[in-house]
Parts: C-alpha cells; sequence; structure tokens
C-alpha cells in the first residue's frame, strides 16, 4: 500500500491541474468510523467536514453500510426504465418530508445535475430563459449551474444560453446594506429585486434559484423571513422559488428539517444531494406535479436513483428520522456556538461567527476591517488539521472557516473538535 506521499505523486501525476487537495500538506483518508477518520499512516482526525457535508451520519454507520450491502448482493443497477421497489418507495418518502404538495421526484447523481433538472424544468414552465439568482451564489460545475453562480473563485465559464441577474441577498459582511437592522436589511434586498426586476424583465422571468445558506459562499446566513419577503414580489409575478437545499437539507439547520422552512413559504422546486446518501452518489429534484410534467417528451437518467444509491438514501433517511437528528443538531449546534463566539469575539481578524446548526462558519478578516483574510483562514485550518480537525474552507475570497459536524456528534466530540479550534485561534497570528 502507498503511504501518503506516494499518492499525492501519483494524484498529481494523473489528475487535472484544477484538482487540487485541501491542505498545504495534503492527508489521505483511509478509512473511518462515526465521527473519525485514519489515514495512510495511521493518524486519526475528527471530521467536522464530512467530504463537504456529505458524510451526514457517520462514516461506517452499520444501518447504511448493511443496507447498501444487502441491495449490492441483489442488483445494483436498473436505470428509469424499470420498475424498483426500492426507487419507488424512496421516492415517496422524499415527496412526503419535502413539504411540498403532490410532489413528484426526480433522482439524479449530483446537486448540479439536480439543479439543472430544476432549471430546465422553470424555463419550460415559465417559457422564459431569464433567471434570478443570488450574489455570491453557487449552485454545481455545469455549464448551467455555473451560469447562476455568482461566486468568481468556483466561476469556470460565462458561456450560457440564460439571461441571468443576481439579486442581493445573504452575504451581509460586505454588503452596501450591512447596517442595517434585520428586517430593513431584508427590506433593502427586496427594492433591489422589485428595482431589478423594473428595469431588466424581458417578458417574464421563470425562477429565483437560491441557497437557504449559502454554501460555498461561506454559510452567509439571512434572516428569518429573507425569502418569504422576496417570494411576495415573485408570486406577484408568477415567477418560481427553486430552493437550492444541497448544503442545508436533512435536518442540518437545526431549526428546521429544511432551509426554507426558515421562511415561511413552499419552494416550487426544491434540490438536494451530498448527505443524504451519506458518501453515496444521490441527488434529486422535487417539484409540485404541474411543474415537474410540464416536459412533453421522453426523459431519463440512467444513473439517478439506482437501486444501491437509493438503498443508502433510504437508510441515511431512517437513521435521521429514527434518532431525531435536527433536534441533536439544533442542541450540538448551540453548544458549537456558545463555545466558540467567546474566542471569535476576541480574536482581532474574526470578523464573524454566523451559520445555523451544523452549518457554521467563522470567516478571517485584516485586523480592524472587514476586507478578507485567506492566510489567516489557510493557517487556521492547518493548524486544526495538526491537532487532529479536519475543517472546511470557502467564501468568496477563501477566507471563511467552515463547520458541519456530522448529525449525530456527541457533546463529547463537539467539545473535543471546538477546543481544538479555540486552541488554533489562540496560535495562529492574523
Amino acid at each position: 500500500m502507498a503511504n501518503t506521499q506516494e499518492l499525492l505523486e501519483r494524484y498529481r501525476a494523473v489528475m487535472p491541474s484544477f484538482v487540487n487537495p485541501l491542505y498545504e500538506s495534503p492527508i489521505s483518508i483511509d478509512y473511518g468510523k462515526g465521527s473519525y477518520v485514519w489515514d495512510l499512516e495511521g493518524n486519526q482526525y475528527l471530521d467536522f467536514f464530512g467530504g463537504i457535508l456529505t458524510t451526514m451520519v457517520g462514516h461506517s454507520v452499520p444501518e447504511v453500510v448493511s443496507a447498501v450491502q444487502d441491495q449490492a448482493a441483489k442488483v445494483m443497477h436498473t436505470s428509469t426504465l424499470y420498475l424498483n421497489e426500492q426507487v419507488v418507495s424512496f421516492a415517496e418518502e422524499v415527496a412526503a418530508v419535502s413539504g411540498i404538495p403532490d410532489a413528484r421526484v426526480l433522482f439524479t447523481t449530483s446537486g448540479s445535475e439536480a439543479n439543472d433538472t430544476a432549471i430546465l424544468l422553470a424555463t419550460n414552465y415559465r417559457q422564459s430563459n431569464q433567471l434570478l439568482a443570488m450574489r455570491n451564489s453557487y449552485h454545481g460545475r455545469s455549464l448551467t449551474a455555473q451560469a447562476v453562480t455568482s461566486h468568481r473563485s468556483w466561476l469556470t465559464s460565462s458561456y450560457s444560453g440564460l439571461d441571468v441577474h443576481f439579486v442581493q441577498g445573504p452575504y451581509r459582511l460586505r454588503s452596501p446594506f450591512r447596517e442595517l437592522e434585520d428586517e430593513a436589511y431584508t427590506q433593502a434586498c427586496v427594492s433591489d429585486l422589485v428595482q431589478l426586476l423594473d428595469m431588466t424583465d424581458a417578458g417574464g422571468f421563470a425562477a429565483l434559484i437560491a441557497e437557504p445558506i449559502q454554501g460555498v459562499g461561506g454559510f452567509a446566513t439571512p434572516p428569518d423571513g429573507f425569502f418569504g419577503a422576496m417570494h411576495k414580489v415573485l408570486a406577484a409575478n408568477d415567477i418560481l422559488f427553486i430552493s437550492d437545499e444541497v448544503q442545508t437539507g436533512w435536518g442540518r439547520t437545526g431549526d428546521h428539517f429544511w432551509g426554507y422552512e426558515a421562511h415561511g413559504i413552499t419552494p416550487d422546486i426544491l434540490t438536494f444531494a451530498k448527505g443524504v446518501g451519506n458518501g453515496i452518489t444521490l441527488a434529486g429534484c422535487v417539484a409540485r406535479a404541474e411543474v415537474m410534467n410540464v416536459l412533453d417528451r421522453t426523459s431519463f437518467t440512467t444513473f439517478g436513483g439506482n437501486p444501491l444509491s437509493v438503498a443508502a438514501g433510504r437508510a441515511t433517511l431512517k437513521f435521521v428520522k429514527d434518532h431525531d437528528l435536527q433536534s441533536n443538531a439544533a442542541v450540538r449546534g448551540q453548544q458549537m456556538t456558545e463555545m466558540l463566539v467567546g474566542a471569535c469575539d476576541k480574536t482581532d481578524w474574526v470578523g464573524e461567527l454566523r451559520g445555523k446548526g451544523l452549518m457554521q462558519a467563522i470567516e478571517c478578516v485584516q485586523p480592524g476591517s472587514v476586507e478578507p483574510n485567506a492566510t489567516a483562514a489557510t493557517q487556521l485550518i492547518e493548524v486544526c488539521k495538526d491537532q487532529g480537525l479536519l475543517v472546511g474552507k470557502g467564501g468568496l475570497y477563501g477566507n471563511v472557516i467552515r463547520l458541519t459536524p456530522m448529525l449525530n456528534v456527541s457533546k463529547e466530540e463537539m467539545n473535543e473538535g471546538c477546543e481544538i479550534i479555540i486552541s488554533a485561534l489562540n496560535s495562529v497570528t492574523g
């Protein structure tokens, strides 16, 4: 078996140059159990990132592993051309928890493909190529998803047949409205939306796509009710609302099962991915029947919702519900906030601790300002890693630390992780 350095050399020889490991001194992951992973040299790490919020209920969870093994022994692939009880059952279960009335579900292989599908549905339903998205947003790496992405660090193409306009939104720290209180901030962004429509509407926008909390954008979190206020404008103009729940879904925010619920609305279309398969490729799009059934040509997805993936999805969703992990996300999220807020407040290069539940972030800034400090962020994740904790990085300027423990993280594991973060905050010079 190769060691980490040998694996890194092989990685760089065969992978594209735009794909890079997270750390300056990359680590390997050989295996995991619960909230922990081990590298090829046997070093142990507490995982507070879960492969970008994807290993949602822990590594090697027996209930999920058993479900996958049992299904693999039966049949792993059928495609949507054939009936399979696992696939239909999981579609029923997702429809039931989605909150969307008369819901229809199409499984896909990734969040990018799910958002592609949502945009395909919305533009056909409204017969318009005009779309609204939020500034600082990220919706995937496909060409269509890139068109509605407003995040320069992850924007790789401007080629698109879509006419996309970006609205002021959740990223408050550097917003021109940042000094306003919640209600006034929301109204200022709504006014921006109204003016944008007045100036750019060429016959009817199809939809607004938005993340309830912006993921790659550094967990930028709007006030509760923010998208509810925007939805009033959208509804008055027959514009659909697409809630990108790739990172906020399945109870991670603690307060709600879906991020959109904090805003008192029900989306026309909902997309999901990442954590639902607990590491297995699984994503999807949910829409009310009128919208989903707008396509009048035959369409199918070869790998979307194959029996192996949905077996993992069913086991994961059952685990989340049986163990009330939404409540655990709320309690452990509050514990994380209470443990970190004092250290963050005392650190002059931390601009903000924000987020909800088990989706929180630390934004690093130049002391005495809101100017980004990517150097401090890089130092922080390296020190955390050296002390045995894996965290993520994001934000428009690469200056935000993302903290996303497993939904079933224990009180003791949260204490361990937060103590490492506090130690790292104290040791980084900024």
